[in-house]
């Protein structure tokens, strides 16, 4: 499974890239603003940091509007990742811009029929929101299942992009359903690394080691 981090944060991209773990970043328009930084300028300089796809969204909602605004994001490197919303103008778009070699991710994916157009569409990855569709009192991973199912069914190969994922256990999941790639805040990528019983056993050896008198080097 691939991580992607869920952030336009320069610095926590920084930190993550150091570790080997990141594969990739997705950004919509309100991390962006959260970020308080220039939406080209704070993605191209997560381009530079990351060679993994980068997510960058547009805003418009009609066909002719969102190739503009696709045409002005890919300029940026050959890693961006142009992200449409999972709308008929929005499908309508993916398959222009992939059929000239875009990478194209649709985003707001609430639905397997949905999941299923956006593969017929040529999407390199459809993302469903697992968070939010919990939030709606529906099951995310049966979401992600569901799509599963139907992408190995047919072949299809577009990416499953877990998004909305709120702790590890949807990250646990995920993979145990064979996901493609899981998007998150960079804390909960982290968090994939703490167990109790780590930090317990690193305390005893530490205990022992100082009983021993020595040091390394």
């Amino acid at each position: 499974m691939k991580f992607f981090a869920d952030t336009a944060e320069i610095d926590a991209i920084k930190e993550l890239a150091e570790t080997g773990l990141l594969d990739g970043v997705t950004t919509n328009p309100s991390l962006i603003a959260k970020s308080g930084q220039d939406f080209l300028e704070v993605t191209r300089q997560i381009c530079a940091i990351v060679d993994g796809p980068v997510s960058a969204e547009v805003v418009a909602l009609d066909h002719a509007t969102m190739m503009k605004e696709a045409e002005i994001l890919r300029k940026i490197a050959d890693n961006v990742c142009i992200k449409v919303p999972l709308t008929i103008d929005g499908l309508k778009t993916c398959r222009k811009l992939t059929e000239d070699g875009t990478m194209v991710n649709v985003t707001l994916c609430f639905s397997a029929n949905q999941a299923l157009l956006a593969a017929k569409a040529g999407a390199t990855f459809v993302s469903p929101f697992v968070g939010r569709h919990d939030d709606n009192g529906a099951n995310g991973m049966e979401l992600i299942r569901d799509i599963r199912t139907i992408y190995d069914n047919y072949a299809f190969d577009t990416e499953i992009l877990v998004a909305s994922v709120r702790h590890a256990t949807h990250v646990l999941e995920s993979a145990l359903i064979g996901a493609d790639v899981a998007t998150m805040p960079p804390k909960v990528i982290m968090s994939l690394a703490q167990h109790v019983l780590t930090d317990k056993g690193i305390e005893g050896f530490l205990a022992d080691w100082k009983t021993t008198g020595q040091t390394i080097g």
